[in-house]
């Protein structure tokens, strides 16, 4: 890109982020447009029916589960008997960041919403461990639509072209949003002459698709069991024609009406107080893996070929594998069947939980690499 045509990107003027989520402002900034007032919600069988008719599932927002007390209290059990396990990843994920990037110029970029909680822990853990606040966004990344280039932009106008932006996530399923995060900051350099690094740290990587992950164990990161009252009580994200202008963020909803059950500061407190006591492992842990680093093999994907063919699954978007993936499905989605590895799991105790409550049939499938697997309802047409 020529040097003018670089300084006419870096003054486009975007619209200024305004205070979003219930996260404290000094944790995540939402790089996303305020779209509270607008009615975006559908049932969930009407959204699923639109979604393989091919409506693009950002157009539109699915109504929110509302978990029973029961499974409340489940997400606090689970989230008591894993937080030293989170932290210890988190602890793992962070060095491996500061390892390879440093601390000067570094940016957290989380992808939300999903990789949010995970962004505030690791912010929280470099702060703690390094005495350094490095800055923290959450912006939308969207399969079939790319990146919210102005978000990053944006960045880059706050903090420089020299800005190393580390994008976050909580976990991998097949792989799909590693894939358009790929092919974004291709799209980035092609268009802009912009350099940035696709790297995608994750708590677990369960596809094999990440260089930066705390595990490749599939299990339950606690943030997954629940929607927006885990992620700063922000909805997720989307991109419309008619509510999105040329210079504007892509839109969210923050549901401030969920305050009083908001959990989202609840699972950060019960983690921190863990990493003073797994700094040392972590360190270890993340020197082996740079050292000698782990190969992206993408095997999750190929895996969920077997079950595709066995259930004759014509698209792939309707199989999710993974814990986390399968829980958006009963949390979202028109479930048809969920494939699990044993009944015996611990980490599925919320996900029968959730198929008994929406009676959904659960099946034991040998040789299934993930803990579980969701399979939405086949209708007609693309899915999400």
């Amino acid at each position: 890109m020529k040097g003018i045509e670089l300084d006419e990107l870096m003054n486009r003027r975007i619209a200024p982020p305004v205070p979003l989520g219930s996260y404290p402002p000094s944790d995540v900034t939402f790089l996303l447009k305020d779209l509270s007032n607008v009615s975006l919600e559908r049932p969930t069988a009407e959204r699923e029916k639109a979604i393989q008719s091919g409506v693009h599932y950002s157009e539109m927002l699915p109504v929110e589960y509302q978990p029973t007390a029961q499974y409340i209290e489940l997400f606090h059990e689970t989230l008591q008997l894993s937080a030293e396990k989170v932290a210890l990843e988190v602890a793992i994920v962070s060095e491996m960041i500061v390892a390879q990037r440093g601390t000067e110029d570094t940016v957290l970029v989380s992808l939300a919403r999903a990789g949010t909680p995970i962004g505030v822990l690791i912010k929280r853990y470099i702060a703690e461990r390094y005495g350094v606040e490095l800055p923290h966004y959450s912006i939308s990344i969207i399969r079939g639509k790319g990146i919210d280039e102005n978000a990053i932009l944006y960045i880059l106008q706050r903090h420089g072209m020299d800005a190393k932006l580390q994008f976050i996530d909580g976990w991998t399923g097949k792989g799909a949003i590693r894939r358009v995060l790929i092919e974004a900051c291709s799209s980035m350099y092609k268009k802009y002459g912009i350099i940035l690094s696709d790297d995608l740290a994750v708590l677990a990587d369960p596809g094999h698709c990440s260089g930066t992950f705390g595990t490749r164990e599939d299990y339950l990161v606690p943030s997954a069991c629940l929607n927006s009252t885990v992620s700063g009580l922000m909805s997720r994200t989307v991109l419309r024609g008619d509510l999105i202008g040329p210079e504007e963020f892509h839109g969210a909803k923050f549901y401030k009406e969920w305050l009083e059950t908001d959990l989202s500061n609840v699972f950060i407190e019960a983690i921190t107080p863990y990493y003073p006591s797994v700094i040392e492992e972590a360190q270890a842990v993340a020197a082996g893996m740079l050292a000698s680093p782990p190969e992206i093999s993408w095997q999750g994907l190929r895996d969920i070929q077997s079950i595709q063919e066995t259930f004759g699954i014509a698209d792939i978007n309707l199989v999710k594998p993974g814990v986390g993936e399968t829980t958006r499905v009963l949390l979202r989605r028109v479930p048809w069947k969920i494939l699990v590895d044993t009944m015996d799991n611990p980490n599925l105790r919320h996900i029968l939980l959730l198929a008994e409550d929406r009676g959904v049939p659960v099946e034991v499938f040998p040789g299934l690499t993930y803990s579980c697997c969701g399979i939405i309802k086949p209708l007609k047409g693309e899915s999400e």
